[in-house]
């Protein structure tokens, strides 16, 4: 088994869990982001969303916003699945498994901003949609370049490679991750965090950041 680059990068693996050449791996780096997503998890798991009043200005009525039980559900469901997903892209070893995680997070967070029964909320899940789906076509055409060119996807194999991944299929990759990380615009012009039930909202973020993050540990070894 060749030694990871990545030790220079993330640090030493002190564990590793071989399937074949795939090797999934925790690193100090990845293990980090791998207790972040656990942590941000384990609070949509427990949280419960606030209940929203909005003021009527110049009186003193307002109105109350209110979140029904299955919408609940659904929410709460896909922001764990979405923290799942995270966790998997952390811990992952392999350039298609990683893609893979990284496609369920796109699916995850378009459930999570779907489930707002909003007009202007639905339309902004829409776009993203549509941005998430066009961002797969590169983010696996890179991992079908890199097993075309090299005959691997294990990230610790491609790290022992003089050549490595091709320079074209780390660029496929880096911008299938942009259009999948790009969904905090949506929810930040959807005004989402305003929306009922928000709070679930923060695991877009938290995905969207980690996942950049380990996308950049990976170009920079393999």
């Amino acid at each position: 088994m060749p030694d990871l680059a990545s030790a220079r990068i993330a640090g030493e693996p002190f564990f590793t869990l071989p399937f074949g050449d795939i090797v999934n791996y925790f690193t100090p780096y990845t293990a980090v982001l791998f207790g972040f997503a656990l942590l941000f998890t384990a609070i949509c798991i427990f949280s419960r969303p606030e209940r929203q009043l909005d003021v009527v200005f110049g009186t003193d009525a307002y109105y109350a916003k209110g979140v029904t039980g299955k919408e609940l559900r659904f929410r709460r469901f896909m922001a764990i699945a979405c923290g799942c997903a995270t966790m998997g892209a952390m811990l992952s070893g392999d350039v298609f498994n990683f893609t893979l995680f990284v496609s369920m997070v796109g699916i995850c967070i378009i459930g999570i901003v779907a489930a707002v029964k909003s007009r202007h909320v639905l339309d902004a899940a829409y776009n993203y949609g549509i941005i998430s789906i066009i961002a797969t076509v590169p983010l696996f055409g890179g991992a079908a370049i890199t097993l075309a060119t090299t005959g691997t996807l294990s990230i610790w194999a491609l790290s022992g490679m003089q050549a490595g991944m091709p320079l074209i299929a780390k660029i496929l990759i880096l911008l299938g991750v942009m259009g999948e990380g790009i969904a905090p615009f949506y929810a930040a012009k959807a005004e989402l965090f305003r929306a009922p039930g928000a709070p679930y909202v923060i695991m877009i973020h938290v995905s969207s950041l980690l996942m950049f993050l380990r996308v950049v540990e990976i170009l920079l070894t393999v």
